[in-house]
């Protein structure tokens, strides 16, 4: 099998694309419809026609079992990681489906009410394997496997008879020793009982005679990872790192950013914590966690922050045993954020949505994984930011405040949709909801702390260098330090703008450091409002990517006719533009097709105050290259001002 898929040319030709690792992992958060009822997880996954296993849990409610089940023995056969139990065939699942995977509701996985997760991992070289054993008399037997490299992590459980669960990972003392998926206990060592090559899996011990076992491989990328566009990255880790009991623990560098993380302490009594960035694993925010050798719902950590993603790994930020007891070796897998490619419409990444367009008051279905989110109101309100790197939390874009509790989580109900649930401040029927997805040369999020140094870099992971960052200190009142390729035609790195402010552009070095970014940093000088020791940072990054968004400028020539186009390289038009003078004061300005990019008057709302929907400027004409602007006749509100620079952003 190669690591790659192959996608039709014309005639007879064919050329093949690297795999991403969205086309063999996935979160996927769902809620029950009721017991008796089937279901249908659509994440992309093929798991009819490539095989592999769905990991699932119920996260709410009473203790409820974690449910495996695989290609190899069938979609019906289920087993529990934390239970001895054989492999039985439940029947509540039905189907390996080309797009994930389907299931009839019985028993405890589809309760009315109750909130899922489900982790997929499909069988391809150089991420992961799922084959079966039959050992002899003796309790020998194998697996040969497809990874192509020597396993990170391999775990094995007997299907006919009950039994623990055998985990061995590449950092314990040795090949002899191994850990239980379905206890607390530290490693021991289990003898001469396995060997782990690049081809096979290996297992001698009479306490398996006669028996059959599954058997689950996960490769360790170590820069032969082979994924990406290129071929060339890696998304699996396998590693560990020695605990020091501090807040201040271990940072570990995986060369990129993780989505899901299993954490065990090999030295002590510990829980194997599971924990993803759709349920929950903000930077200095609550972890929500769930342990594989536990039944219970899932942990929503109120103490401390555990783990704090970083663009190139993570750092343990709790001194508590699980994750950092000094002087223990603590083994970990690791699992990269996608996508690794760049999108290929609009749509897959930007959404923009009203409550009344939408149908439901709370729930806006995006069609995708949002990162980050802006709502508001058109009869005017507080504009609402939420990501989901500072998930729990929320800052606005009109006011310098620092970020607050949010009373309705937004990220961890159910995928592909923002869930803004009832309650919600001033949530009715003129909510207007915009929506973004993290992915390359579009849009990234990072987060980080300052140190009051000039020339700090900060890397990012948008893959070309941003043309707007918005950066807001988190932990106490500060502006939205905003940096646009656009504000000034030798050295927009000079200047810097307020989101929550009409001020025109003003020139400090303190921002940037008179610094341009680039395609893997930024720079940051040694103003508090973006660099001061240790505060609090999140920085949104935006690119242009041709055909999908645009950051730009043009310079108004106060023509009323639309006969002043700004070309952003669409084909069907803009969906989104924001706009805002540079050399004056000016609002920032956005528009949107839901509430009416047309010729006529276009509803506009600003992002620095909290003032009601403006209907009554015509400021924007549709253009399938991106949109056209005219001069207002009242002067309010202007788009194409003479003698007025603007800068916009705008996504198809």
């Amino acid at each position: 099998m190669s690591n790659t898929k192959t996608v039709m040319g014309q005639a007879s030709n064919q050329y093949v694309v690297p795999l991403d690792i969205t086309d063999v992992f996935s979160t996927y958060l769902r809620s029950g419809t009721g017991a008796g009822t089937s279901f249908s997880v659509s994440n992309g996954i093929d798991l009819n026609g490539e095989g592999g296993l769905v990991w699932y849990k119920r996260r709410t409610g009473a203790a409820i079992d974690h449910v495996l089940v695989d290609s190899e023995r069938g979609a019906g056969y289920v087993i529990e990681s934390n239970t001895t139990d054989y492999s039985r065939n439940r029947g509540w699942f039905t189907s390996f489906n080309s797009d994930g995977f389907s299931g009839n509701g019985q028993g405890n996985t589809n309760d009315s009410g109750e909130d899922y997760a489900s982790w997929t991992f499909r069988k391809a070289p150089k991420f992961f394997d799922v084959g079966t054993i039959s050992f002899d008399g003796s309790g020998v037997g194998s697996y040969s496997h497809n990874l192509g490299s020597v396993p990170g992590m391999v775990i094995l459980k007997l299907t006919n008879t009950t039994g623990d669960w055998f985990v061995w990972h590449k950092d314990l003392t040795s090949q002899n020793y191994a850990m239980f998926l379905n206890a607390t206990a530290a490693s021991s060592n289990q003898g001469g009982w396995a060997t782990y090559t690049d081809t096979a899996v290996s297992f001698d011990s009479s306490v398996f005679a006669n028996d059959t076992a599954v058997v689950y491989v996960f490769a360790h990328n170590d820069g032969d990872g082979g994924f990406g566009p290129s071929g060339d990255q890696d998304v699996i880790k396998c590693g560990s790192y020695t605990g020091n009991g501090s807040t201040n623990g271990p940072e570990i560098d995986l060369g990129f950013e993780p989505q899901w993380l299993l954490i065990k302490n090999t030295g002590t009594t510990s829980q194997w914590r599971m924990m993803d960035n759709m349920r929950g694993l903000p930077v200095g925010g609550t972890d929500i966690s769930l342990e594989a050798n536990e039944s219970n719902s899932e942990t929503t950590d109120t103490n401390t922050a555990n783990v704090d993603i970083k663009p190139n790994g993570f750092k343990i930020t709790t001194g508590r045993g699980d994750w950092n007891n000094n002087g223990n070796t603590i083994i970990y897998m690791a699992i990269r954020r996608g996508p690794l490619a760049p999108p290929e419409s609009g749509t897959e990444v930007f959404d923009v949505d009203s409550y009344s367009s939408n149908g439901n008051s709370n729930i806006f279905n995006t069609g995708f994984d949002a990162d980050m989110n802006i709502i508001s109101l058109t009869t005017g309100s507080i504009k609402f930011l939420q990501s989901r790197l500072n998930s729990g939390k929320y800052l606005r874009t009109n006011d310098t405040n620092a970020e607050s509790n949010s009373v309705a989580s937004v990220w961890n109900t159910a995928s592909n949709v923002v869930n803004l649930k009832d309650g919600w401040y001033g949530l009715t029927p003129t909510t207007i909801s915009w929506s973004w997805k993290r992915a390359p040369g579009y849009f990234d999020v990072v987060a980080y702390t300052g140190n009051s140094t000039s020339g700090r870099t900060v890397s990012h992971n948008l893959g070309v260098a941003p043309e707007m960052m918005w950066v807001k200190r988190r932990e106490s009142t500060g502006v939205w330090g905003t940096y646009h390729s656009g504000v000034d035609a030798t050295s927009p790195e000079d200047f810097y703008l307020k989101v929550e402010s009409s001020d025109a552009r003003v020139n400090d070095a303190r921002f940037w450091n008179d610094t341009a970014p680039d395609d893997t940093v930024f720079t940051l000088g040694t103003h508090s409002q973006v660099n001061f020791s240790g505060g609090t940072y999140i920085a949104y990054l935006f690119a242009s990517l041709p055909g999908i968004s645009k950051v730009g400028s043009y310079s108004g020539d106060g023509t009323t006719d639309g006969s002043k186009v700004i070309d952003c390289g669409f084909t069907s038009g803009a969906r989104f533009v924001l706009i805002k003078t540079s050399n004056t004061a000016g609002d920032w300005m956005v528009y949107d097709t839901v509430r009416g990019i047309v010729v006529g008057n276009d509803p506009l709302l600003s992002l620095n105050d909290t003032f009601a929907e403006a209907t009554t400027y015509d400021n924007l004409i549709p253009n399938s290259s991106g949109f056209a602007v005219i001069q207002n006749t009242d002067g309010a509100y202007t788009t194409n001002e003479s003698n007025h620079e603007y800068i916009f952003y705008a996504i198809a």
